[in-house]
């Protein structure tokens, strides 16, 4: 297994690539590279204006609990996990655009770690001239995971740490990771038809022992589990790397340790009430939820929840950066619902703040970021869309014979259709999709939509979707990247076809995704929007991330009004 590359090796090659890269790099980095972690295991902080966010584990549980200090302030943590292992520090009160020396300290006052740096971020009527975005999806994975044939399932960890201190290398202001932190289905693994998925998942249960879906998650051994699950695929995964960045981590369909699946007697979505206090325990001891924001309203579901810090989101989150940028976040899993028409993917009171901000933001560019992606389709059942992969040759027959959980069609000849229809597939999906795309394609600004999910790399711009013509300010697509996807998780493995433009959509490129490992780098300035694209993948060598450069530039021009 190849090892993973210092921070300090991958900064002075980024250093080095400037020129080349057209990328700006900050090189007072290289002092970060003496930093001591101590006692602490991982930090994750999210940030606005006027407050910071923290969530930490450390190497042993503590009896008392420790102290955030904060320039000249100090903030008691309070414990998310049984043991005390796991704590989260909520420090409100801080000054826009400032920079704070952050440090945690024990009970006594002794340092568990070195002191770091942290800024807020500019209040929300300000007028920063830039900021740049790290975004990607999918990190999530036990590295050790195995599929049918011993195929691996996700990325070593030392691919991406290599990925991901590359794009640190850019030094983003700011880190999106756009759902599917943590891969470790239940029924979905569990339960599936293909006998090697089966057989890995059992095996895996039978080693830690299984989820005891009628006890609670903290306080018995469901925790230890839990533990053992996502240790690896968060904790182990980002460490302190990204303690000086704010994050912004959204949840998707895996997060609430399930697929989205649905046939006879097999629907995973909305999650269960032990899946979602799964996903909850997860979220509130490993990363940060959503800040609140002034324009985003209190009462969304998923929001202040009494067992949670003051005013935070689960679900539905806001990046402003001044009057500059402003990225609407949403969880399409957790809440959507099968009314039929009357359906969406998000609740109604989070479409209505998206469809508000959208024509009332001030900012100069905004962009919708759903956990579901606009565009493209993989013929998944949780979608937009209500297309299907079939094939010409093998029609009739799976129509009545193939299940869509861990299989698709095969055969020659694969494409999107419609012909069959998608079992559980609601009509509301797609007529919510088309009142977010209106109101986008209606902006004086430029429209841009960010997804992840769909475990590759591309972009295009939509023109049309259904009878709603938008060429005059199309849609400018942008899938972000997957961090962790292994070999056996490109959606043309399991499903037999990569993503594709669903049929009622027309997009002015028709470029099918690539299927690579990546992320992107968006630099955000008053008149454009510029995203940087990077994908890697066999056979290209492992040490070739460490050099990696933009394999497409997509510049995103604001509209002269």
């Amino acid at each position: 297994m190849p090892k993973s590359f210092t921070r300090r090796q991958f900064l002075q090659t980024s250093a080095a690539l400037v020129a080349s890269t057209g990328l700006p790099f900050a090189n007072e980095a290289l002092a970060q590279d003496d930093w001591s972690a101590g006692e602490v295991v991982h930090l994750l902080p999210t940030a606005n204006h006027e407050r910071v966010l923290l969530k930490a584990s450390f190497q042993q549980p503590l009896k008392d609990a420790p102290q955030l200090r904060v320039g000249g302030r100090t903030v008691k943590g309070r414990r998310s996990d049984s043991l005390g292992r796991f704590w989260q520090f909520d420090a409100a009160g801080l000054r826009a655009d400032t920079g704070y020396t952050l440090q945690i300290l024990d009970s006594k006052g002794r340092g568990l770690c070195s002191p770091w740096p942290l800024k807020t971020f500019p209040k929300p009527d300000a007028s920063p001239d830039r900021v740049r975005l790290l975004v990607y999806t999918c990190a999530g994975g036990d590295p050790e995971a195995k599929g049918p044939g011993g195929m691996e399932v996700f990325r070593s960890l030392a691919i991406r740490h290599a990925l991901l201190e590359r794009g640190l290398a850019f030094q983003p202001d700011a880190v999106i990771a756009n759902g599917d932190h943590v891969y470790q289905d239940q029924r979905t693994w569990l339960e599936s038809n293909n006998p090697g998925i089966r057989k890995a998942a059992t095996d895996f249960y039978k080693n830690i022992g299984m989820f005891d879906t009628s006890l609670p998650v903290l306080g018995t051994d469901n925790e230890r589990i839990l533990r053992t699950v996502v240790d690896p695929q968060i904790a182990h995964l980002y460490g302190t790397r990204l303690r000086s960045t704010p994050v912004f981590f959204m949840m998707d369909d895996h997060d609430y340790f399930e697929n989205d699946e649905a046939e006879d007697n097999f629907i995973t979505f909305p999650p269960d009430h032990f899946d979602l206090s799964l996903g909850r325990t997860v979220q509130d001891m490993y990363y940060p939820q959503f800040l609140p924001d002034a324009t985003r309203s209190a009462m969304l579901p998923g929001t202040g929840a009494g067992d949670r810090g003051p005013g935070l989101s689960e679900c539905f989150g806001t990046l402003r950066y001044g009057k500059l940028l402003e990225v609407l976040m949403y969880d399409c899993g957790r809440y959507m619902n099968l009314k039929d028409r009357h359906a969406g993917l998000i609740p109604p009171e989070a479409e209505k703040w998206l469809l508000d901000r959208t024509r009332t933001s001030d900012a100069r560019h905004l962009v919708h970021m759903p956990s579901t992606p606009f565009g493209w389709s993989a013929g998944k059942w949780r979608e937009w869309y209500p297309d299907v992969v079939v094939s010409d040759e093998t029609m009739a027959a799976a129509a009545s014979t193939v299940s869509q959980r861990f299989g698709g069609v095969r055969g020659s000849n694969l494409r999107l259709s419609t012909d069959k229809q998608k079992y559980m597939w609601q009509s509301g999906w797609y007529q919510q999709h088309q009142r977010i795309a209106g109101a986008l394609t209606q902006q004086q600004r430029a429209a841009v939509m960010m997804s992840g999910d769909l475990h590759a790399t591309g972009w295009d711009r939509l023109l049309k979707s259904g009878e709603l013509d938008m060429r005059a300010n199309p849609i400018n697509l942008i899938l972000n990247g997957p961090l962790g996807t292994g070999m056996a998780g490109w959606p043309s493995g399991p499903r037999g076809l990569g993503p594709a433009a669903p049929g009622a959509l027309t997009l002015e490129r028709n470029a099918r995704p690539m299927e690579k490992n990546g992320f992107s780098i968006i630099d955000v300035t008053p008149d454009k929007l510029v995203c940087h694209l990077f994908a890697w993948r066999e056979p290209d060598p492992f040490d070739a991330i460490r050099t990696l450069q933009p394999y497409d530039v997509v510049e995103i021009t604001r509209p002269r009004t």
